[in-house]
C-alpha cells in the first residue's frame, strides 16, 4: 500500500492532483453539511450548471475559464438567495431557473462558435489530472480563504443553520452570513469542477454529510466526520482512477457511496443495539 502511494506520489501531476483534491474535498464536506440542513442540497448542481454555461462562453471568446466562471457563478448564488428570500418563487425552482437558463445561453454561444472543445468537455466531465500549477495555485488560495472564513464564522453559520428566526432575534445579520455561504459555495463549486465535473460536483457537497448523518448527531462532529470521510474517499477514488484508469470524479463519488452505505447499516445496527452505541445520544 504504501508502495504504491509512494509511486502515485513520484508523478507531479499526481501530487498536484491530491493536494487539490484534499484540499477541495476537505472545504466542500464543511460546507455541506450546512447546505444539507438548510435544504439546499441541489444548490451545487445549480451552480455547476452555471459554471458550465460561463465556462462555455469563456472557451468560446478565448478568456481564461476560471477567471470569467468565478464571478458569474459568485453572482448566480446571490441572485439564487435573493430569489429565495423574495419569497415568490421556492429554492428549488430558483435554482432549476437559473442554472437552465445559464446552461441555456453557454451551450447556444459554444454552438455558434468553436464548439465544444477539449476544456469545456474537461470541466463537464472532470479532469483533475491535467490541472496545471496555475490552477494549483488559485485553487490553494480560495480553498484557504474558504477554510479560514469558515473557522472564523462558524458559530454565526451554526446559528442560521439550525434556527435562523431565533438568529435574527438575537441580533445576527442572517442576510450577511447567508451571502457568506452562497460565497462559499460558488468558490468550492468552481474550484471543484475541475476535480469531479459539473455532472458530479454536487455529489462532494452532499454525500459526505449524508454520510456523517446516519451515526452522528451534533453539529460539531457532523462536521469533522464528514471532512474525514470526504478526504478518505478522495484518496480512496484517486487510487481507484490510478490503479484501473477509471474516472476520476467517478471512482470519487463511488468511494463515497461505498462509505454511505456502511454508515448506513452501522446506523440501522445501532438502532437495533442501542446499548453499543449508549454514549452517543446527543442531538445536532
Amino acid at each position: 500500500m504504501f508502495e504504491l502511494i509512494g509511486e502515485m506520489l513520484s508523478y507531479p501531476f499526481m501530487t498536484r492532483a491530491l493536494f487539490v483534491g484534499t484540499i477541495i474535498a476537505l472545504c466542500s464536506s464543511l460546507l455541506g453539511v450546512s447546505l444539507v440542513l438548510k435544504r439546499y442540497s441541489m444548490i451545487g448542481d445549480g451552480l455547476s450548471h452555471v459554471g458550465v454555461g460561463a465556462l462555455s462562453v469563456a472557451a468560446a471568446t478565448n478568456l481564461a475559464p476560471l477567471a470569467v466562471a468565478t464571478p458569474v457563478v459568485v453572482l448566480a448564488a446571490f441572485l439564487l438567495l435573493r430569489i429565495s428570500e423574495n419569497g415568490k418563487i421556492k429554492g428549488d425552482a430558483a435554482i432549476a431557473l437559473i442554472s437552465t437558463g445559464a446552461l441555456a445561453i453557454g451551450v447556444t454561444v459554444v454552438s455558434m462558435t468553436s464548439g465544444m472543445n477539449t476544456d469545456v468537455y474537461n470541466y463537464l466531465f472532470g479532469s483533475i489530472l491535467g490541472m496545471s500549477s496555475e490552477d494549483v495555485t488559485l485553487s490553494a488560495i480560495l480553498s484557504v480563504i474558504v477554510l479560514i472564513l469558515f473557522i472564523l464564522f462558524y458559530n454565526r453559520i451554526f446559528a442560521i443553520t439550525f434556527d435562523e428566526t431565533f438568529a435574527k432575534a438575537t441580533g445576527t445579520n442572517a442576510g450577511r452570513y447567508n451571502m457568506l455561504i452562497a460565497l462559499l459555495t460558488a468558490l468550492i463549486i468552481v474550484l471543484g469542477m475541475r476535480m469531479m465535473g459539473a455532472l458530479l460536483i454536487s455529489s462532494l457537497i452532499i454525500f459526505p454529510a449524508l454520510t456523517s448523518m446516519r451515526l452522528c448527531k451534533r453539529f460539531k462532529t457532523v462536521i469533522i466526520n464528514s471532512a474525514v470521510i470526504s478526504v478518505l474517499c478522495m484518496w480512496a477514488g484517486m487510487t481507484l482512477s490510478y490503479v484501473y484508469a477509471t474516472p476520476t470524479g467517478a471512482s470519487i463519488v463511488l468511494c463515497n457511496i461505498v462509505m454511505f452505505i456502511a454508515y448506513w447499516i452501522a446506523g440501522l445496527v445501532r438502532k437495533a443495539l442501542p446499548g453499543v452505541f449508549a454514549g452517543s445520544k446527543n442531538r445536532i
